[in-house]
């Protein structure tokens, strides 16, 4: 294929990127033209919205001058110094600093990313709320899912048309690199930001709210209800959506470095020789952007798909949104098959696609198995509750430990499968194939907190019972999507970094780790502690935050004896920017560490060294991770299968040690699992980003 074609198709991704932004739009406008119900609901909603623009605007204050230092040393360090000692195929515009600009690109991308997603997302909760009490489940499943998928497409939209118009401009992948940091830096502070918000909030409320003073969950006179309603959106809509943001971006950056490398000779190592990529790699820079492309347009015809009827049960609810996800796969393997024999290429390409896809599915299956309360291991472990908080905690971390099995497996697997089919560019495929249909997937996700609100909505506006049942049904579905979707963005995590460090490696002439040199055993031991020091410091961030919240919660309660008799209100806006105040001081120190490590590691111990760092990290950080999200999930879930009337139900000692494993539970599926995502990747795309610096 010629230049004239690979920019055909490279103006095709960019197509695709407006199709999403106008599909956004127009979904947005929707949304927003929906009933928001009477005035008790718009005043709590209102609440949710002021606490969420307050919690944003001053996280992006902090990111500001964040990212003006880094473009500073990026200009400086990366872009000068390393254009003057490899100035050959550098591609165009090389007289500026391109990479501290894609840099700023790609957390500007990331952070409106965020930001429409909430925006909408904190609309849409009252918005579903009124249409389940006036429409019906099917209307309010509409209304919640339209909000997810404005999220959905923005990401994928947004990321996909920056990288293909800096490609165009530069027709060099390594600014895109620097996209993607800038991407990974948002990423990193809106989930740890997020995570401990939202977790403060949650553990704060339920701590006081139901195990001390007996109240049900989202009873208006809890003072951390506003708060954890805001803190849903923080962390699970903006929080997810960065986190997403960054594994589209860093999947599709290390598949174009990887051709590029193999057509340019940056690493003379041969390791590309016996590829399939070696016999067309000129073609490959743009296989993953037309492969994206044909994603978010069959995403967008997959969203049409999710309707349901009254009264569904929570498995047609289910089958209501996968029937979505499945629809939009199947139309992009149809449209990659079309695509490569169009481009004459190596059919085994597809087959490293559909790897990526089913692994994608396979992971999502498995934690749904371990964590949804229709299944045995979390019947068992809500079991345990019976005798105690003890015993339930052990059965959720033996739990957690066992369900990273079938994801790990899953992973090498599609790791050696694509390996064998397209060598180490077969590798960064997969993950591409894995995030392809992400606007739906992410869609079916960020619905979630939007159920989540609409119930908390109906509970405090006192709305009819048969309002609160629907947006349950929602909530309950919404649980099940958040559990596998944590699950999804794991998995996709761990075989971007894969792909990553691949590319780093290949970038630094490194052929292979010799497991003796004491710099790579040294930088693999360091690389195995850090996913475990960056879960102590955010689990100790949420332990910290939840501190101040309860003391604040009781606080009220104390001295205002009338919030509960209901005479009087809480004070929401205190608890509000307790938990702002909290997270956006506790989540500096994880930030900086984990941009730190490598760039420390790099330049005292060297390239090999830092390569191990990354291998290390990545072996530790999948295994914690998944550890952390499934048992995290299996006791909240245990906690809702009490709930349910199983057991003894609520109020019974069963419910009460069921509160107390949610509690742990909910920093290790809702901070420190989710955030380790994010430092697999930073840290692979910063050795990417400063590895030829590490060379002299």
């Amino acid at each position: 294929m010629g230049g004239r074609e690979q920019l055909e198709i490279l103006y095709f991704a960019v197509a695709a990127a407006v199709l999403a932004l106008v599909f956004a739009v127009i979904l947005t406008r929707r949304v927003l033209a929906e009933d928001e119900g009477d005035e008790t609901m718009r005043t709590i909603a209102a609440a949710i919205q002021q606490g969420a623009a307050a919690f944003l605007r001053r996280e992006y204050t902090f990111l500001a001058f964040f990212v003006g230092a880094a473009f500073i040393v990026l200009a400086v360090f990366v872009d000068y110094d390393t254009l003057d000692r490899y100035p050959e195929a550098q591609g165009e515009m090389t007289d500026i600093p391109r990479t501290a600009i894609a840099y700023v690109l790609g957390a500007l991308a990331s952070a409106f990313a965020g930001y429409v997603g909430m925006y909408v997302a904190v609309r849409a909760n009252v918005r579903t709320a009124a249409k389940a009490r006036d429409g019906g489940l099917n209307g309010a499943l509409r209304v919640a899912f339209s909000s997810g998928s404005v999220m959905g497409v923005t990401v994928t939209g947004l990321s996909l048309g920056s990288l293909a118009i800096l490609y165009i401009l530069f027709q060099h992948p390594g600014p895109l690199a620097g996209f993607a940091f800038g991407a990974s830096s948002i990423a990193l502070f809106a989930r740890v930001g997020g995570g401990i918000y939202t977790k403060a909030a949650d553990v704060g409320g339920d701590l006081v709210g139901k195990v001390e003073a007996g109240i049900p969950e989202d009873d208006p006179r809890n003072p951390a209800t506003i708060a954890d309603n805001v803190g849903d959106n923080v962390g699970d809509v903006a929080g997810m959506g960065a986190d997403l943001f960054e594994s589209y971006t860093g999947s599709i950056v290390a598949t174009i470095s990887l051709a590029t490398i193999a057509v340019i000779g940056v690493s003379e190592n041969g390791l590309f020789e016996e590829s399939a990529v070696a016999e067309y790699s000129s073609d490959a820079f743009v296989l993953p952007m037309l492969i994206m492309g044909i994603g978010i347009v069959a995403s967008i015809i997959g969203t049409f798909f999710v309707r349901t009827s009254e009264g569904a049960s929570m498995g047609r609810l289910l089958w209501a949104l996968r029937t979505g996800i499945f629809g939009a796969s199947g139309l992009v393997l149809v449209g990659t098959a079309v695509a490569l024999l169009a481009m004459d290429l190596d059919f085994k390409l597809f087959w490293a696609v559909l790897v990526g896809l089913v692994a994608g599915q396979v992971i999502g299956t498995a934690t749904e198995y371990y964590t949804a309360y229709e299944f045995s291991p979390t019947q068992k472990l809500a079991q345990q509750a019976e005798t105690g908080a003890g015993t339930l905690v052990i059965g959720g971390l033996g739990l957690g430990m066992l369900s990273t099995a079938i994801p790990l497996l899953a992973i090498a697997s599609a790791t050696l499968i694509t390996y064998e089919l397209a060598g180490l560019y077969g590798i960064a495929l997969a993950a591409v194939g894995m995030l392809s249909p992400l606007s739906i997937t992410l869609a079916s996700d960020a619905y979630g907190p939007v159920a989540d609100n609409a119930g908390g909505i109906a509970e405090q506006a006192h709305l009819p019972p048969e309002v609160r049942e629907r947006t349950d049904a929602l909530d309950s579905l919404g649980n099940t999507t958040a559990a596998t979707g944590k699950g999804f963005a794991i998995g996709s995590a761990v075989l971007t970094s894969l792909a990553l460090m691949v590319t780093y490696a290949q970038t630094v002439g490194i052929s292979s780790f010799n497991l003796l040199d004491v710099n790579v055993l040294i930088g693999l031991l360091l690389g195995s502690l850090m996913p475990f020091v960056f879960g102590a410091l955010t689990m100790g961030a949420v332990g910290r935050a939840a501190v101040a919240m309860v003391n604040e919660v009781r606080r009220q309660f104390r001295e205002r004896p009338g919030i509960m008799e209901g005479t009087e209100d809480p004070d929401y806006a205190r608890t509000v920017d307790i938990a702002t105040t909290g997270a956006l001081r506790e989540m500096i120190i994880p930030g900086v560490l984990a941009v730190a490590a490598p760039i420390v590691v790099g330049i005292f111990l060297g390239p090999e060294a830092l390569g191990g760092l990354l291998v290390g990290s990545i072996g530790t950080g999948a295994v914690l991770a998944l550890m952390m999200a499934n048992a995290g999930g299996a006791w909240d879930n245990a906690k809702k299968y009490i709930e349910a009337g199983h057991l003894g139900g609520k109020g019974s000692e069963a419910h009460k040690a069921a509160v107390v494993g949610d509690t742990v539970g909910d920093p290790f599926k809702d901070t420190s699992g989710p955030a380790l995502n994010i430092l697999l990747k930073l840290m692979s795309i910063v050795a990417v980003v400063f590895g030829p610096l590490f060379l002299t």
